[in-house]
């Protein structure tokens, strides 16, 4: 398994939920923080079984929620990818710049400046912007038969060129691992895959930032105090600085 444990506080999980153009189940994609050999890291995951991991609107500004938070705490960030790129019937709403679609791979290259390591498993078909997010890491795992990376699919070879390929061949976990360079490390299994994760995490050249090292003032009353503070007539009000 991947994690030290069970335990996992997942983000942002009601995002998708109620938007004009239907529910996206916690947005497409899984973000959460857990330890791995001790160390607190970010996750953001693809969920396949939303829309093949299409990314929506939300699904962006829900990935980007995750990296302002690895970057503001300076976590290891590991993505599990398996996604399609865009949406493709809201591409529309994705735009390119430094606030929306563009900005997870410009978050990529930041944590990367800021030697924030990041880790990537390929578990999954990743499509179009999905191809980007892999290769930008400090280190990439393509699972063997499952995992793909290119910017078109064999359908669309197919259509531009007339040429005839497999998935493996265009851009299959062989291929990737030893001609175009584009992965660090072949898995044959997915439990493989995320025994190199823990092993690329426990062997990192990192100084995280130190737990409990915040300082804060204490509170001028004591918690227990709080119901005692609050006025009984309900047309006052209590001061939040208290």
């Amino acid at each position: 398994r991947l994690l030290d444990d069970e335990t996992f506080l997942e983000l942002s999980p009601f995002a998708g939920l109620g938007l004009p153009s239907g529910d996206v189940p916690a947005a497409g994609c899984l973000s959460g923080i857990g330890k791995i050999c001790g160390i607190w890291c970010m996750f953001i995951a693809n969920d396949a079984t939303v829309k093949g991991g299409t990314a929506y609107p939300i699904s962006v500004k829900k990935q980007l929620r995750a990296q302002e938070i690895a970057i503001q705490n300076r976590l290891p960030t590991v993505y599990l990818v398996d996604s399609g790129g865009a949406f493709l019937p809201l591409q529309a709403q994705l735009f390119p710049d430094k606030e929306h679609g563009g900005k997870t791979f410009y978050n990529e290259a930041i944590m990367s400046a800021l030697k924030i390591p990041q880790v990537a498993v390929v578990c999954g078909s990743c499509t179009a912007g999905g191809a980007y997010i892999p290769t930008m890491t400090e280190e990439a795992i393509i699972v063997d038969r499952i995992g793909t990376i290119f910017l078109a699919g064999p359908p669309l070879v197919k259509a531009a060129t007339g040429e005839d390929v497999t998935a493996e061949d265009l851009g299959g976990a062989k291929m990737h691992s030893r001609v175009s360079g584009c992965v660090d490390h072949f898995a044959p299994t997915e439990p493989e895959a995320y025994s190199r994760v823990r092993m690329i995490i426990s062997t990192l050249n990192f100084d995280p930032e130190p737990e409990g090292a915040a300082q804060f003032e204490d509170p001028l009353y004591n918690t227990e105090e709080l119901v005692g503070l609050a006025p009984r007539d309900y047309r006052h009000t209590l001061d939040v600085k208290l």
